[in-house]
Protein backbone atom coordinates (compact mmCIF):
# COMPACT_ATOMS: atom_id res chain seq x y z
CA UNK A 1 0.00 0.00 0.00
CA UNK A 2 1.54 3.27 -1.06
CA UNK A 3 0.31 6.78 -0.35
CA UNK A 4 0.90 8.68 -3.56
CA UNK A 5 1.05 12.14 -2.01
CA UNK A 6 3.52 11.09 0.71
CA UNK A 7 5.21 8.22 -1.14
CA UNK A 8 5.17 6.03 1.98
CA UNK A 9 5.30 2.26 1.93
CA UNK A 10 4.12 -0.25 4.52
CA UNK A 11 7.38 -0.20 6.47
CA UNK A 12 7.47 3.57 6.76
CA UNK A 13 3.84 3.68 7.89
CA UNK A 14 4.62 1.06 10.55
CA UNK A 15 7.56 3.11 11.85
CA UNK A 16 5.45 6.27 11.96
CA UNK A 17 2.69 4.46 13.87
CA UNK A 18 5.21 3.09 16.37
CA UNK A 19 6.67 6.57 16.94
CA UNK A 20 3.17 7.97 17.46
CA UNK A 21 2.39 5.16 19.91
CA UNK A 22 5.58 5.83 21.85
CA UNK A 23 5.09 9.59 21.81
CA UNK A 24 1.42 9.74 22.82
CA UNK A 25 0.94 6.43 24.62
CA UNK A 26 -1.82 3.91 24.06
CA UNK A 27 -4.31 5.70 26.33
CA UNK A 28 -4.15 9.06 24.55
CA UNK A 29 -4.43 7.83 20.94
CA UNK A 30 -8.21 7.08 21.08
CA UNK A 31 -8.80 10.47 22.71
CA UNK A 32 -6.72 12.16 20.02
CA UNK A 33 -8.60 10.32 17.25
CA UNK A 34 -11.95 11.22 18.80
CA UNK A 35 -11.02 14.90 19.01
CA UNK A 36 -9.74 14.84 15.44
CA UNK A 37 -13.03 13.33 14.28
CA UNK A 38 -15.03 15.96 16.17
CA UNK A 39 -12.94 18.72 14.65
CA UNK A 40 -13.44 17.35 11.15
CA UNK A 41 -17.19 17.08 11.78
CA UNK A 42 -17.39 20.68 12.99
CA UNK A 43 -15.43 21.87 9.96
CA UNK A 44 -17.73 19.96 7.60
CA UNK A 45 -20.83 21.32 9.35
CA UNK A 46 -19.49 24.87 9.13
CA UNK A 47 -18.71 24.40 5.44
CA UNK A 48 -22.23 23.10 4.81
CA UNK A 49 -23.73 26.04 6.72
CA UNK A 50 -21.76 28.54 4.66
CA UNK A 51 -22.75 26.79 1.44
CA UNK A 52 -26.41 26.80 2.52
CA UNK A 53 -26.24 30.53 3.38
CA UNK A 54 -24.76 31.35 -0.02
CA UNK A 55 -27.40 29.26 -1.80
CA UNK A 56 -30.20 30.93 0.16
CA UNK A 57 -28.78 34.37 -0.61
CA UNK A 58 -28.63 33.58 -4.32
CA UNK A 59 -32.24 32.38 -4.26
CA UNK A 60 -33.33 35.58 -2.46
CA UNK A 61 -31.54 37.75 -5.01
CA UNK A 62 -33.12 35.81 -7.90
CA UNK A 63 -36.59 36.26 -6.38
CA UNK A 64 -35.94 39.96 -5.88
CA UNK A 65 -34.81 40.36 -9.50
CA UNK A 66 -37.86 38.44 -10.77
CA UNK A 67 -40.19 40.63 -8.67
CA UNK A 68 -38.50 43.80 -9.96
CA UNK A 69 -38.84 42.62 -13.56
CA UNK A 70 -42.54 41.83 -13.13
CA UNK A 71 -43.34 45.33 -11.86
Amino acid sequence: MTFLFLNLGGGEIFVVLMVVLLFFGSKRIPEFARNLGRGMRQFRDATNDIQRDITDSVKDVKKQIENDNQE
